[in-house]
């Protein structure tokens, strides 16, 4: 592993270079004929056997679930206090074999008197995530964080900014990682570069391309933002205000037969997935089984999860 600038990558092995073409088709093909399930009905994450009554707040907002690769530990944002630094800060909730434990803040390092939000706990001990203020259309920008396992998270560091790089002067949210077969790295996010929120991606932490496919549309009052990745780059789930929606933002699925391949064409989750409240910042575990997203079908905000 070397760092390009500021940022912690691992080139592609020589061999993956002389024969991406054939990896990519293999792992694509494979990865294609793997089938799952319809999405279980959701629950309050804190309503499983094992989770803590603390892993959602009464009177605040919490959200943008996801989990940890290695350990299953349940990242999310909220604005609770105390413990707090201010506005929105990123909280740990770690697994115990069957639920999750009172969430921990994240520590100053991630957490400033700033909005940090939309953690992304990545392979090689990093962690992406968004730092700015949310109210007003302000600026917001996506940083890389190395933890270390005895030392903890080290400073963030901001990933590369311009017009036409992953943080532009606009909002940059949800960062979701994953590593091709043939090494190449794609940071997936979305941005209100083009006055709304749209999905991007970048290839080894270049150029901010728009992605293709059915995860946009052209609609100039729709929102498609918070993207998360599966693991093998052929399944996102995002959330969206377009036609179809229950109220609000819902959550949408789109997949595809290999990473560089467009989106197909998006589809609405049900099965008590969507409310006519406000669905938003899904993600998917490793595996691919469970589903995490924020729901303001009972008030400010609570953590739901589901399996297939």
């Amino acid at each position: 592993m070397r760092k390009v600038g500021e940022i912690w990558w691992r080139p592609p092995s020589l061999r993956a270079v002389l024969t991406c073409g054939a990896i990519v088709v293999t792992a694509a093909g494979a990865a294609a004929a793997k089938e799952y399930g319809d999405w279980g009905e959701p629950v309050n994450a804190e309503s499983l056997s094992g989770s803590s009554s603390e892993v959602n707040t009464d009177s605040f907002g919490d959200g943008c679930p996801i989990l940890d690769p290695y350990t299953n530990d349940l990242y999310m944002a909220s604005n609770r206090m105390p413990g707090g630094a201010g506005g929105q800060d990123i909280w740990i909730a770690h697994w115990n074999g069957s639920g999750w434990d009172a969430p921990e803040n994240a520590g100053p390092n991630i957490n400033t008197a700033a909005d940090e939000f939309c953690p992304s706990p990545a392979r090689g001990n990093r962690l992406f995530f968004v730092r700015g203020t949310i109210a007003g259309g302000a600026n917001t920008d996506i940083y890389v964080s190395k933890r270390h396992p005895n030392a903890g998270f080290g400073p963030a560091q901001r990933l590369p900014a311009g017009d036409d790089a992953i943080n532009s002067p606009a909002q940059e949210w949800s960062p979701s990682w994953f590593e091709a077969p043939d090494g190449r790295e794609f940071l997936y996010f979305s941005s209100t570069r083009d006055r709304r929120q749209r999905i991007y991606y970048s290839v080894n932490f270049g150029p901010a391309q728009l992605a293709p496919g059915g995860v946009n549309t052209s609609e100039s009052t729709v929102q498609d933002a918070r993207p998360n990745v599966r693991h093998d780059g052929l399944e996102v789930v995002f959330d969206s205000n377009r036609y179809g929606t229950l109220g609000g933002q819902d959550i949408w699925t789109a997949t595809r037969s290999s990473v560089d391949q467009p989106w197909g064409t998006a589809e609405h989750l049900g099965n008590g997935i969507n409310s006519a409240g406000s669905e938003s910042r899904a993600s998917l575990s490793w595996d691919g089984t469970r589903l995490m997203f924020g729901s303001s079908r009972t008030g400010a905000g609570d953590i739901y999860t589901s399996t297939r």
